[in-house]
């Protein structure tokens, strides 16, 4: 399975803006792009200041930014484009509710990861069973009525037991999901929309970057 192994910090700063990949790191003073809000690179802090960006540029940088704040390498994320497009509705709308219903991206707005890296490593782990029968695929798509839960042998695991409920209980539950914090149990009660996403993207321009 192809992922990114360098210094996430960097991809913050260079979409110039916080992507929250580091999870509760990214809201304190530690925070790289607090420290260093411009592109990474010998020359970026000058260049930011001459650069004019071209309706090309700008649809690169969107796009890049929906892959990194989702972890997807780029084969797949054509492959969930080339879906969107064939689906009746938004394309671009279709291809957010897809990323949104991967299930290491429910683990993670269900609270049981700091971040979508963190949940995806939890998936992979073999700690989360869908429906009863345990799931190690982090971009398996979840449909409504599926149940999402940490599989009764992890659950006494120190991960588990404490650190999850520290911050569990802070983080909202979007409405499409209900969480059950003590059984450390979620489902999943309708499809995602547009709405429900709260995260800043465009993705007109993700569309017009694939459809050029």
């Amino acid at each position: 399975m192809a992922r990114y192994t360098d210094a996430v910090c960097r991809l913050c700063r260079r979409e110039g803006q916080k992507l929250y990949l580091k999870g509760d790191r990214c809201l304190t003073p530690k925070c790289a792009f607090e420290r260093r809000g411009y592109a990474p690179g010998a020359h970026a802090k000058k260049a930011q200041f001459k650069r004019n960006q071209s309706d090309y540029s700008l649809q690169l940088r969107e796009k890049q930014k929906v892959k990194r704040i989702y972890g997807v390498m780029e084969r797949q994320f054509r492959r969930y484009f080339s879906y969107a497009l064939r689906t009746k509705g938004l394309t671009g709308a279709t291809l957010l509710i897809v990323l949104e219903s991967r299930l290491d991206n429910v683990v993670y707005r269900l609270g049981l990861a700091q971040s979508r890296a963190q949940a995806r490593q939890i998936v992979r782990h073999g700690h989360i069973v869908v429906n009863g029968r345990k799931t190690n695929v982090p971009s398996y798509l979840v449909k409504p009525h599926d149940v999402i839960s940490v599989r009764p042998e992890s659950r006494s695991r120190e991960y588990f037991r404490t650190v999850v409920g520290e911050f569990m209980g802070e983080r909202p539950t979007p409405p499409w999901l209900s969480r059950d914090s003590e059984a450390l149990t979620g489902r999943v009660l309708s499809r995602p929309t547009r709405s429900d996403i709260d995260i800043p993207i465009n993705e007109q321009l993700v569309v017009e970057f694939y459809s050029r």
